[in-house]
């Protein structure tokens, strides 16, 4: 099977939730998925679902905290590891589907740079399923995806003071 490159960005709800909903298809079909993300850190709702699937790994390369201004060492750091282990997960090649969760938000906040993106795109074996999510997708990285999603917000609640709820946004 031949894979592709995704993108999946935009400043509406839905990137993480479209990419979990990727994986778990996949994993329902047989195919083993692996997962970085980006700047997170901590007891999601989605990875203690993903966790019950024997052929999905997840793993956070974040300090859980929001990056704003310029990232901590440790910010950098951690992403920094999650790229390496996202090149050595391409190069062995185990995995169908990978998914660089919040990768486009890395590069917009310094922490990867689009090139970063572009060489995960060029390493990507051709069977494999590159899914890359995070709102402020690069104009390369789009170019050179094969399908790009933006989702656009129209009305959202957290507008009217509705913070991220657990099993819905979190």
């Amino acid at each position: 099977m031949k894979g592709y490159v995704q993108v999946y960005t935009g400043n509406g709800k839905g990137k993480t939730t479209a990419s979990m909903g990727l994986a778990l298809r996949a994993a329902g079909a047989g195919l083993r998925v692996y997962i970085v993300q980006f700047l997170k850190k901590g007891d999601y709702s989605e990875i203690k679902a993903l966790s019950r699937f024997e052929n999905i790994v997840v793993e956070q390369y974040g300090t859980g905290r929001f990056v704003k201004g310029r990232p901590s060492e440790e910010d950098a750091a951690a992403a920094r590891a999650g790229y390496q282990k996202l090149c050595a997960i391409l190069t062995e090649n185990h995995y169908d589907v990978v998914i660089a969760e919040e990768a486009n938000v890395a590069v917009t906040c310094g922490l990867l740079t689009e090139n970063d993106l572009l060489d995960l795109i060029k390493m990507k074996p051709a069977s494999v399923e590159l899914v890359i999510t995070g709102r402020g997708a690069g104009d390369q990285v789009i170019d050179r995806a094969d399908l790009v999603t933006e989702m656009r917000e129209i009305k959202h609640y957290y507008h009217q003071g509705v913070h991220a709820r657990v099993g819905i946004e979190k």
